[in-house]
Formats: C-alpha cells, structure tokens, sequence
C-alpha cells in the first residue's frame, strides 16, 4: 500500500464519521460535506426512502426529531478502489458495519422506554474523488436488526 492509498483510505473513513455526526447532531447542512449533489440515498431496507440528498436530508430532519438522542457507531470498514484513473483510486465501493440507537430524549432513560430503538446492519457506498476530497455518490442501507421498546 503506497502512501496515497493510505492517505485515500483514511479520508474515506473520516467520511464515514461525518456522515455520523451529520445525522447524529441534526446539522443536516453537513451532509452537504459528505455526499455530491447528484447522491442517491436509499434506506428502503429500514423503511425509509430512497431519494436525491435534498429529499432524503429534508426526510431525515423530519422523522429523526422524534429521536433528539441519536448515536451511530461505524466500524468493520471494507474499501475497495475500482475507478478508471491510471492509480484506479477515482472510485471505491466501501461497506461499514452500523448499530445505531435512537433515543426519545437526550435525558437518561430506562432501557425499557418507549420508543427507544437500536439497531445495525451495513452502510454500502459508492464514493468518488471530487475537487473537494471523497464524496459519497450513492449511499444504500442494509438493515440486519431492529428492536424497538413499546
């Protein structure tokens, strides 16, 4: 592995964290830094929705504020660059492991409150250098559990 692979691999996971604290902290405007305009997002596999990064960034802000307490946690990373530039690092498929919990107050609750929510799966990217550094261009979620207290 030479050094810009290095450098290449490690913007990629740091852009797996923003795309964390972005839906974490509801500063929606920093999905901006995380995913290109013409992003395709899809969370179908969780019951979302599948759409441009400006109706799923409006999407999210909506359903997730009933979740004020939000904490994602990404690891297991996998990349595998596959473009067409001479190095082959203009594109790469990337998959991290998620389990994320949802929580109806930032308050300490009971692991029997209602509506709290945890679950995990995989986060598939496809990510693409752009002059600004990598940029997520399509995002699909694949759900592997789900609980939810009632």
């Amino acid at each position: 592995m030479d050094l810009r692979e290095i450098a290449d691999r490690l913007e990629i996971i740091d852009l797996l964290g923003r795309y964390a604290r972005a839906v974490d902290s509801g500063h929606w405007h920093l999905l901006d830094d995380v995913f290109t305009p013409d992003a395709v997002i899809d969370y179908r596999a969780a019951g979302g929705i599948r759409g441009t990064r400006a109706e799923v960034t409006t999407w999210l802000a909506d359903v997730l504020s009933g979740w004020p307490g939000r904490l994602h946690l990404i690891g297991s990373v996998t990349i595998t660059f596959d473009g067409t530039a001479p190095e082959g690092r203009d594109e790469a498929a990337v998959s991290a492991a998620f389990t994320d919990t949802l929580a109806p107050s930032r308050e300490m609750v009971t692991a029997g409150t209602a509506g709290l929510l945890r679950g995990g799966g995989w986060y598939h990217h496809r990510v693409c250098r752009t002059p600004d550094g990598w940029r997520s261009h399509e995002l699909v979620e694949e759900q592997s559990w789900r609980t939810i207290t009632g």
